[in-house]
C-alpha cells in the first residue's frame, strides 16, 4: 500500500494573464480553462490518484496569508476534499514551500510519497494523467525522485527542458541527463529536432524523507531556515502559521535551482515519466487560446462579444459587451477597470506593463474593481473628488471587523437582506430601503444576522479614501495586528 500525500503549491501573481490576475486574486483561482478554477482542477486530479494500493492522506495546500480565504472557499465547492493549508507570511519561491509540505508530511515519523504539482495546469486526458503518475509512484516508492516530462510541441523559449536518456526501464522512466532553464531559440529548436529533450512541468513524484535529505545536501540554507519557522508553527482550526519573523530569513530560491537541477551525477538520482495529457501551463494569453473551444475562424470568447471578419483571437468580455471588426492573431481582454490589447504572439510580454504598473504604484496590478473579503465582496461603483460609492455583500451569518476610520465617513443604505450594526455604543437592525450614518471617528461594524444574502450601498466621504484607513478592533478572520 502506497501512502501519498498531494501537495498543491499555490503561490504565484499570474502576471502574464493580467488583467484579469491581480497579486489578490491570480489566475490559479480563475476558470480560465472548464468549468471550475485551475486550483480546484489540480485538487480535484490528485484525488483520482486512489486506488486498491494506494491511499491518499490529506492535501497539503501551501499558499499566502492573503489568499488563505480564496482557498477555503474554493475547496468548500468540492466534495470529499480534506486539506491542510500551510500558510507563508511571505513569498519565498516554491523549495521553502516543498520544504514546509515535506515536514508537515513526515511530522508524525511517516514518510509519505508526495506527488507535487502546480495549481495553475491544465489537462485534458484525466486517465493519461493517472497512469503516468501510477508509474513516477512506482519509481518514487524505489526512493527516486521522479519529473513530469511533457513532449515539446514548438520551440518555446519560456520552458525549462529536461534532456533524458533514450532507454526506459519498465516503469516507463527515463534517468534524466541534465536541465536547462529558459533556452534561447537556437537552442530550443535543436531541442525538438533531437527528440531527446522534454518540457519541465514542475511535477514532482518524491518521498518526504529524499526531498528533506536532498534540500539539506544541496541548500542547506533553506532547509535550515524553514525547519527553524516550521518548529516553531501555530495551529488552529483551519491553519499551520510557521513563524513570521523566521520565516523571513529563508532564501529564496525554486524546486528547479535549489534541488532538482543538481541532481544528475549526484547520489540523488532522478527519473523523467513522460506525460501525454493534453497539458497547458496556461503561461500566457496565448496559452489561453490555444486550449480554448475555437470558432469557425479560430477565435476563442468568452462572455458578450460581437465578431466581424476576425480570426485566430481571444477575445475575453468580462464586464460589457466587446466587438471587435476585421482583426487577427489579437488578444482583446476587458474587466471594469482596464483593456489589454496585444499581438497573441507578443502576450507573454505584458509582464512589462505589470512592471509599469507596479513601478507606478498602480491599484490595478493588485486589485480588481470588484474585491473578495472572507466575509462576502465590495466592489467600486464610482468615485470622485471627496467620495467613493461601493456596493458590498456580506454573507449570511459573516461579520465585518470592529473599526473606525479616521479620515471619511460612511452612509449605508439596505438594498437586500436584513443589517445588524454596532456604532459606538449603540446596536441597531436596518431592513430592506433602511439607512443609517457612520461619523468619522466611530467605532462601527456591519454584521448580516440572516440566512439570506445582505447587500447595502456604501458612500464613503472625507478628504482620503483609501483602503489603509482602518483600525480593527476585533476581527473574525484574524486580521487584528497583535
Amino acid at each position: 500500500m502506497h501512502h501519498i500525500t498531494p501537495v498543491i503549491l499555490c503561490g504565484g501573481s499570474g502576471t502574464r494573464l493580467w488583467p484579469l490576475s491581480r497579486t489578490a486574486f491570480p489566475k490559479q483561482f480563475l476558470v480560465l480553462s472548464g468549468k471550475t478554477t485551475l486550483f480546484q482542477q489540480s485538487v480535484e486530479r490528485l484525488q483520482h490518484l486512489q486506488s486498491i494500493d494506494i491511499k491518499l492522506n490529506e492535501t497539503l495546500i501551501v499558499t499566502n496569508e492573503e489568499h488563505r480565504f480564496l482557498v477555503l472557499d474554493q475547496l468548500s465547492e468540492m466534495k470529499n476534499v480534506k486539506a491542510q493549508l500551510l500558510l507563508e507570511p511571505i513569498g519565498r519561491n516554491t523549495a521553502s514551500a516543498l520544504t514546509l509540505a515535506a515536514l508537515q508530511a513526515a511530522e508524525n515519523k511517516e514518510d509519505p510519497i508526495l506527488v507535487v504539482t502546480p495549481s495553475d495546469q491544465t489537462v485534458k486526458d484525466q486517465a493519461a494523467f493517472t497512469r503516468s503518475l501510477h508509474n513516477a509512484i512506482e519509481v518514487a516508492d524505489k526512493g527516486l525522485i521522479v519529473v513530469l516530462g511533457i513532449k515539446p510541441n514548438k520551440p518555446d523559449t519560456g520552458f525549462g527542458y529536461i534532456k533524458k536518456a533514450k532507454s526506459e526501464n519498465e516503469d516507463h522512466a527515463s534517468i534524466v541527463l541534465n536541465f536547462t532553464e529558459k533556452p534561447d531559440q537556437l537552442t530550443a529548436e535543436s531541442y525538438l529536432m533531437s527528440g531527446d529533450y522534454f518540457w519541465n512541468s514542475g511535477m514532482f513524484v518524491l518521498r518526504a524523507s529524499i526531498w528533506l535529505k536532498a534540500i539539506q545536501h544541496f541548500s542547506s540554507e533553506i532547509y535550515e531556515a524553514t525547519l527553524k519557522a516550521f518548529n516553531q508553527k501555530t495551529n488552529d482550526d483551519l491553519f499551520i502559521r510557521p513563524d513570521e519573523n523566521l520565516f523571513k530569513l529563508i532564501p529564496a530560491n525554486s524546486i528547479d535551482y535549489a534541488v532538482i537541477e543538481k541532481c544528475p551525477a549526484s547520489n540523488f538520482q532522478i527519473k523523467m515519466v513522460e506525460l501525454n495529457a493534453g497539458w497547458n501551463d496556461l503561461g500566457s494569453w496565448d496559452s489561453v487560446w490555444q486550449v480554448g473551444e475555437k470558432d469557425q475562424n479560430q477565435n476563442v470568447t468568452y462572455g458578450d462579444t460581437l465578431l466581424e471578419n476576425t480570426k485566430n483571437s481571444l477575445i475575453y468580455a468580462n464586464n460589457k459587451l466587446v466587438s471587435a471588426v476585421g482583426i487577427d492573431n489579437l488578444v482583446i481582454i476587458e474587466t471594469s477597470d482596464a483593456i489589454m490589447i496585444a499581438d497573441r504572439n507578443q502576450s507573454q510580454h505584458i509582464k512589462m506593463i505589470v512592471d509599469k504598473l507596479q513601478s507606478q504604484k498602480r491599484e490595478e496590478q493588485v486589485l480588481h474593481r470588484k474585491v473578495s473579503r472572507p466575509w462576502g465582496w465590495y466592489d467600486s461603483l464610482d468615485e470622485g473628488e471627496n467620495f467613493k460609492v461601493k456596493r458590498i455583500q456580506v454573507n449570511p451569518g459573516a461579520s465585518l471587523s470592529l473599526q473606525k476610520h479616521a479620515k471619511r465617513a460612511e452612509h449605508w443604505v439596505v438594498v437586500k437582506g436584513v443589517a445588524e450594526v454596532i456604532c459606538n455604543d449603540k446596536k441597531i437592525t436596518l431592513q430592506k430601503n433602511e439607512s443609517t450614518y457612520i461619523p468619522l471617528g466611530y467605532t462601527h461594524r456591519l454584521s448580516n444576522p440572516g440566512k439570506d444574502i445582505l447587500e447595502i450601498i456604501e458612500v464613503q466621504s472625507g478628504d482620503y479614501l483609501g483602503e489603509d484607513d482602518i483600525e480593527r478592533f476585533d476581527d473574525n478572520y484574524g486580521r487584528v495586528e497583535n
